[in-house]
């Protein structure tokens, strides 16, 4: 695991700055505390830090091939690499270390951008080319890793994280005003853009191959939602409990001590419990809580280590909610309002003390259809000509009740009336429309095309609703919140985390089910819950699912609110025009007064001017 940061000149160009690369990789020390090292030539500068996984002595960056031909930066690990080299040895090919990037080195050399598609694992990397004097880019499947890059006339530049980029001098620093409003809505920025109209994101499933000067994006994996497969119950069940061990049992491969996150829940436990089936030794587990009852698994994730019998390590936190806020900042890069942050960071804070890579439960919902809304937005759509009128009970509801359940049911009302995506993405969204125009104000623009939209159009109408929606979370939600939360909150930690339910042929098969092994009375994940069956006891398979939150809205009545009174009043907040003061003090009181919760839009609001403050007030670099 490592982070990488390079840049390309155009021909003609001033050779790259040894210093500016230097000052590129110290602002990612934190993704690779073990090692540093650097290729650069007339073009090219090449760097990485590096965080020792697997061939701890013999990993050393960049690595080349061919000679010297080939030179690679590499952040991730690939799960098939030994199969590769035997492949790559047979076809002639010496290795000179026992590490996969020298084995995506090689690939490279011997198969060219066509080697990106036999990559089993998450990856974000470089190669250049010295006798084609190209430089290519390439991102895993689903978007585990991060690669951000800028473009103009003189150079390419590309980094793990965006303040590497902003050490770059003459990079420009101008907000997008389409990222902010996305933001607003969705709690972060979705891919391709950036925050920064100069800086753009790698996709998922992409190359970027820079010749000359230009640059072009291709597309070399896509997910398939409309492969079908008729397959039995009992059948699908064995397959996927094969897939899951395979998936698990190949993600452990490492030479430095490892473990878990364990939250009690199914996907977490499922991991663990395979983990289990392959370790010698006890299975090293991580879970925290809050003092608060309803923010707190420890008990579930306890019972759980107690049956499968990991070395389980357990913390009630009662975290410096100010502090972390302004820390979660900095290693986010980009403004992001998903609170669950916050576990995230201290639980990998914690596992760090022991280990230096886990395993996570995450993408199980997107992979099995596991999420609430799924489910209620299904239900929903099943009402079909009665939508409208039970709009209007639940709006009247609303008007009743009052309070903050009142809000959330005229949440429900709008969403309703809305046609799809918008009717789907209401559920995903932090910010309802109205409070989206609130909070921004003037700042609101005509032609804004939520790029969310374009994500469902380029989706097939003829998928079942169930595909559609699940295709929207992986080309979005998935890569751009939950991935981020867990790449930047373990690498804040020099931690790596891996995700077997991202396991190309696990995800694969699972989305090409018939969609009763997928949902069944009213619960999704039923063949995951099946299959788990074979390895957990029934209260976890029954168990509701929580979610890693935070008790956002006591905080805002407690340890929060004096920093929240103080920004909302602040001359810089006032002045800096990104969200309108007045929206902001409003949705403040509305919190405080108990008219609604208004937790998620004050963390949005905070947590974009604390950004601001940090990446935008400081100068920059000449």
């Amino acid at each position: 695991m490592c982070g990488i940061i390079g840049l390309v000149v155009a021909p003609g160009q001033q050779p790259p700055d040894a210093g500016v690369g230097r000052a590129m990789n110290d602002a990612i020390r934190h993704r690779g505390p073990d090692d540093e090292g650097y290729y650069r030539d007339a073009r090219v500068l090449l760097g990485m830090r590096r965080l020792a996984i697997i061939d701890i002595a013999g990993g050393h960056q960049p690595i080349s091939a061919d000679g010297g031909r080939i030179q690679l930066v590499f952040n991730g690990e690939i799960y098939n690499y030994r199969e590769l080299r035997a492949e790559l040895q047979a076809l002639g090919r010496e290795f000179h270390s026992a590490s996969d990037s020298e084995v995506v080195a090689q690939a490279f050399a011997e198969w060219g951008e066509r080697c990106f598609a036999r990559l089993d694992g998450m990856f974000a990397l470089a190669v250049w080319d010295r006798r084609t004097q190209t430089l290519v880019l390439a991102r895993d499947r689903f978007g585990e890793k991060p690669l951000f890059y800028a473009h103009d006339d003189a150079r390419l530049l590309f980094a793990s994280e965006l303040k590497a980029l902003i050490e770059v001098p003459g990079l420009r620093r101008e907000l997008d005003p389409a990222a902010l409003r996305s933001y607003v809505r969705y709690g972060y920025v979705p891919t391709p853009a950036s925050i920064f109209a100069s800086v753009r994101k790698l996709p998922p499933g992409c190359y970027l191959r820079c010749s000359d000067g230009r640059i072009a994006v291709e597309r070399y994996y896509t997910l398939d939602f409309g492969r079908r497969q008729a397959i039995g119950a009992a059948d699908a069940e064995q397959r996927l409990a094969e897939l899951l061990d395979r998936a698990v049992h190949s993600r452990m491969v490492a030479d430095v001590p490892f473990g878990a996150f364990l939250s009690g829940g199914l996907d977490s436990s499922t991991v663990v419990a395979l983990m289990t089936r392959h370790s010698s030794q006890r299975v090293r587990t991580y879970s925290i809580g809050f003092k608060e009852a309803a923010y707190n698994e420890l008990s579930d994730a306890r019972r759980v280590a107690e049956h499968l019998g990991t070395d389980h390590h357990e913390l009630v936190v009662e975290p410096d909610a100010v502090g972390l806020l302004e820390q979660l900042v900095w290693y986010l890069d980009e403004p992001f309002a998903d609170s669950s942050a916050v576990p995230t960071f201290l639980v990998s804070q914690l596992a760090r003390t022991q280990v230096a890579m886990v395993l996570t439960g995450d993408a199980g919902d997107e992979t099995f259809a596991g999420y609430t809304r799924y489910l209620r937005f299904l239900a929903l759509q099943r009402l079909g000509p009665l939508k409208a009128s039970v709009a209007l009970a639940a709006r009247a509801g609303a008007s009743l009740v009052g309070g903050s359940f009142g809000y959330r049911l005229r949440g429900v009302a709008e969403r309703m009336r809305m046609p799809f995506p918008d009717s789907y993405l209401g559920s995903v969204a932090m910010s309802r429309p109205g409070t989206v125009r609130d909070l921004l104000g003037a700042a609101v623009r005509d032609g804004y095309e939520d790029p969310l939209h374009a994500l469902a159009r380029g989706g097939s109408a003829r998928h079942s609703m169930l595909d559609r929606i699940v295709e929207l979370d992986f080309g979005s939600y998935l890569p751009d919140d939950i991935l981020v939360k867990v790449d930047r909150m373990a690498m804040a930690n020099s931690l790596e985390g891996r995700v077997p339910f991202l396991d190309p042929a696990v995800v694969e098969f699972a989305v090409s089910l018939p969609e009763n092994l997928r949902v069944r009375h009213g619960r999704g994940k039923h063949i995951l819950r099946r299959v788990a069956e074979r390895w957990l006891p029934a209260d976890v398979l029954a168990k509701p699912k929580q979610g890693f939150a935070i008790p956002l809205g006591q905080w805002f009545r407690g340890p929060l609110r004096p920093l929240a009174e103080d920004v909302l009043a602040s001359r810089a907040f006032r002045e800096r025009g990104l969200i309108d003061p007045a929206a902001a003090r409003a949705c403040l009181d509305d919190h405080l007064a108990g008219r609604a919760d208004r937790g998620e839009s004050l963390w949005l609001v905070l947590s974009l001017e604390l950004w601001a403050r940090r990446f935008l007030d400081a100068a920059p670099r000449a």
